[in-house]
């Protein structure tokens, strides 16, 4: 990782060691002796990290640090010092520095520094990128739809988004349970950012690490720390998608944050603390999942404190109209189209299709339409759907409820048919990661190529 970096160093001869090796590591380098010349390069450079030096001609460098703090300015900073002074590390790292290393150094040593310093910069950035902007959420309704049960969720949503109660979000996959907890967040006082997890996308190890972080060397290909999404989310919200996909030891060492707000980096010994709200989100019924033993009853009582349950997308068709709108608009945008209308045709055949797989598909469907039909309006044939007799006896086929395990069975054998049985693509789509969609066919007893479903 290339940066610009300020070196605020008295002693010509050791800036002059590092400049050399830090430009032969590719990064650009600039040099201060004095705390004023320091102050004038980062307006002229803004460099991306500062290695500050205690004692300088013209002051002290934690001065210099708090001075920088204040400005709010986007830099990492490192501080040196000879002196072995414990009160001065404390107060560095209050003062915002990212590590506080004593004289005499190697240039190893601060290489290693300067290289976690950018990693952890760089991921803040992203965090940054990634929260949602609550006034970027406009679009909210037409994607969430304004159906009777719809209203009601939205009452719920104003109630508990005043409040720092854990919220568990209940609902068949790709019912649009994110969407609620970004409104919760939209609606909010928070003043942290929102960060999504999905629990059933990573094996446990890369789960773990994704929570809570990890040290260098905790396990093969950790070269370097990295600060989970609790630590991550600080004091914003932390939603844990597909919850009940998680495995029984992760799940103690979920309740232990939920408990008592503390957690340790995988590998790692110091005590961290998260002031984090989770919201959490599952298409299983934890109830049952406690019955037989799959998930953990103290970890349930900690995650539903309040349960906002999703209907699925056939029980709520008048949403459908809206949903496409807002689908439509969104999907274009990303992709930078024009918008593009629907003929009544398609329009008829998307309300009377079944949706098993809720807002998700539709929205993959309306993708795929979108591409096939080359800026053209939306019309039968660029829709991956049974046709107009298939679709109602698609339709007749739901007038006799299925319970969510059904429902989801059905929707993966679907998926894995479209993917002519090609597991990779089908994870994509279903946003899970290969040992949970094994998991599931095992579980449904599924055919990986086009054959019924046996669940």
């Amino acid at each position: 990782m290339k940066a610009r970096i300020l070196l605020v160093e008295d002693d010509s001869a050791l800036a002059q060691i590092l400049t050399l090796h830090f430009e032969e590591g590719g990064h650009e380098v600039f040099h201060a002796a004095s705390l004023k010349l320091a102050r004038q390069l980062i307006d002229e450079k803004q460099p991306d990290l500062v290695v500050l030096d205690q004692g300088l001609p013209d002051g002290r460098g934690i001065d210099f640090l708090v001075s920088l703090e204040r400005e709010g300015l986007d830099m990492a900073v490192i501080m040196m010092t000879a002196q072995h002074d414990l009160d001065l590390a404390i107060a560095a790292i209050q003062a915002g520095a990212f590590d506080f290393i004593h004289k005499p150094i190697t240039t190893e040593e601060l290489e290693h520094t300067v290289k976690i310093a950018l990693e952890h910069r760089q991921l803040r950035r992203q965090v940054e990128e990634l929260s949602t902007s609550k006034a970027a959420i406009n679009d909210l309704p037409k994607l969430l739809g304004r159906s009777e049960a719809m209203l009601n969720i939205s009452k719920d949503i104003a109630l508990v988004a005043q409040s720092q109660t854990r919220v568990l979000i209940t609902g068949e996959s790709g019912t649009g349970k994110e969407l609620i907890a970004r409104a919760i967040y939209n609606h909010s006082r928070c003043a942290g950012v929102f960060l999504a997890l999905n629990c059933a996308a990573l094996v446990d190890n890369l789960l773990e690490s994704e929570l809570f972080g990890h040290e260098r060397g905790a396990f093969t290909g950790a070269n370097s720390r990295k600060s989970g999404k609790f630590e991550l989310a600080a004091n914003g919200i932390l939603f844990l998608d597909e919850v009940g996909e998680m495995t029984l030891p992760l799940q103690a060492k979920l309740l232990r944050v939920l408990q008592e707000g503390t957690f340790e980096r995988l590998g790692g010994t110091q005590m961290l603390e998260s002031n984090a709200r989770v919201i959490a989100a599952t298409n299983r019924d934890l109830a049952v999942e406690v019955k037989e033993g799959r998930f953990r009853e103290d970890l349930l009582y900690r995650l539903n404190t309040i349960q906002i349950s999703l209907p699925p997308l056939r029980d709520r068709r008048e949403d459908i109209p809206m949903l496409v709108e807002g689908l439509l608009e969104r999907i274009c945008r990303n992709e930078g189209l024009p918008l593009v209308s629907v003929t009544e045709s398609a329009k008829a055949l998307i309300n009377q299709y079944a949706w098993p797989g809720n807002i998700r598909e539709l929205e993959n469907v309306l993708t795929q339409a979108l591409l096939r039909g080359r800026g053209a309006p939306i019309d039968e044939q660029h829709l991956s759907l049974p046709s107009p007799s298939g679709a109602k006896s698609t339709q007749a086929s739901m007038d006799t409820p299925l319970s969510l395990d059904e429902m989801e069975a059905r929707h993966i054998q679907f998926v894995l048919n479209h993917c002519s049985g090609h597991k990779g693509k089908s994870c994509e789509i279903l946003k899970i990661s290969r040992p949970a969609l094994d998991r599931k066919i095992e579980r449904y007893q599924l055919a990986v190529k086009d054959k019924k479903v046996k669940a």
